[in-house]
């Protein structure tokens, strides 16, 4: 099923798979704050022995990170060259518990439906065409009592300075054209896509970049980056 996907998209991943675990690469930013969204998501649900599905996977850097704490998660992409990445990365680093596909979560949750614990989908609502039916799928696919984890972009004139113009332009920590202002999505709009797919809220956290002593940090401050935890009911 490639209909929610932007072609442009993928081959914009696509053509730096081969950097994806570079900590000093166009991928920097994902490694720095990695730390942040694992410890959050494990705080919440504690990971070991969780099933895990990491929608929109990329490189597997958080895949694999929550293998290490000893989940077994399937991430899964429609780009497939840094699906590939992540396998050998995999390989090489000797990361049991993890495995990747390339589907679309609209398929699996065909194929799988109420099959993980827990489900993550981060920086990556903001590159599809239809961010909505993937928060829907993200909903089929989790256990009665599972947890859900977005993490996405804010819409407002403080977003596009940060996000476009001081990340991309300013301060160089992305590349040029990684985002489009007009795909950011505000709050309320993940939330009552959330509802409708028959979610419950349970935390949000806003995440801030300190470009001064080049760290981030989760904060309540969620005007720009945030992220977002739900729970399906029993």
């Amino acid at each position: 099923m490639m209909s929610n996907a932007d072609p442009q998209e993928l081959a914009k991943f696509s053509d730096l798979a081969h950097r994806w675990w570079d900590p000093d690469s166009e991928f920097r930013p994902l490694h720095q704050i990695n730390p942040l969204r694992l410890e959050w998501i494990d705080a919440l649900v504690r990971l070991a022995g969780k099933s895990v599905l990491d929608v929109g996977c990329g490189g597997g850097i958080l895949a694999d990170a929550m293998a290490r704490r000893g989940a077994s998660v399937l991430g899964i992409d429609l780009a497939a060259k840094p699906l590939r990445v992540a396998q050998l990365h995999a390989l090489e680093a000797q990361t049991s518990g993890v495995e990747y596909r390339e589907v679309s979560a609209e398929a699996l949750a065909e194929e799988r439906p109420q099959s993980y614990d827990v489900i993550t989908c981060m920086e990556m609502l903001e590159h599809v065409p239809d961010p909505s039916a993937i928060v829907d799928a993200c909903a089929r696919l989790t256990k009665p009592g599972g947890w859900l984890f977005f993490s996405t972009i804010n819409r407002n004139p403080k977003a596009f300075l940060f996000a476009i113009v001081g990340a991309e332009h300013v301060l160089k920590l992305l590349p040029k054209g990684t985002h489009e202002y007009a795909r950011f999505i505000r709050p309320s709009e993940l939330a009552q896509w959330c509802r409708t797919a028959g979610l419950s809220p349970g935390e949000m956290r806003g995440m801030e970049y300190n470009p001064l002593i080049r760290r981030y940090s989760l904060t309540h401050d969620t005007s720009v980056n945030y992220l977002m935890a739900w729970r399906k009911a029993p």
